[in-house]
């Protein structure tokens, strides 16, 4: 079983920045980030093996977000850089139990992930 914990959101203006983290308790698994904006569906934004040498990232996040492994920590970060109004949402981080130390197999696919943290508000201003 695994728990995750995110936490980092906040208030910021547009052009600044969030580091978002997932502290997760239990066996360690290849993490997931998704965002719920307000009347939208969730969405993919950025996903990690464990290692955190394999990542990979959703067009709008690509150049702007970075993840990170913390191991000692047992957290993952992300590290969410030049925010827009639009990046508004609530982040979620996922684990992925058939994967450790590689992306999921389906990254973008909120299927692939078995256990999800309660999500963190981030709210960007103009």
């Amino acid at each position: 079983q695994v728990q995750l914990v995110e936490s980092g959101g906040g208030l910021v203006q547009a052009g600044g920045s969030l580091r978002l983290s997932c502290a997760a308790s239990g066996r360690t698994y290849a993490i997931g980030w998704f965002r719920q904006a307000p009347g939208k569906e969730r969405e993919f934004v950025a996903a990690s093996g464990w290692s955190g040498g394999l990542t990979y990232y959703s067009d709008s996040a690509k150049g702007r977000f970075t993840i990170s492994i913390d191991n000692a920590k047992n957290t993952v970060y992300l590290q969410m850089n030049s925010l827009k109004p639009e990046d508004t949402a609530v982040y979620y981080c996922a684990a992925d139990r058939l994967e450790i130390f590689r992306v999921p197999a389906r990254p973008t696919s909120e299927s692939q992930y078995d256990y999800w943290g309660q999500g963190t508000q981030v709210t960007v201003s103009s």
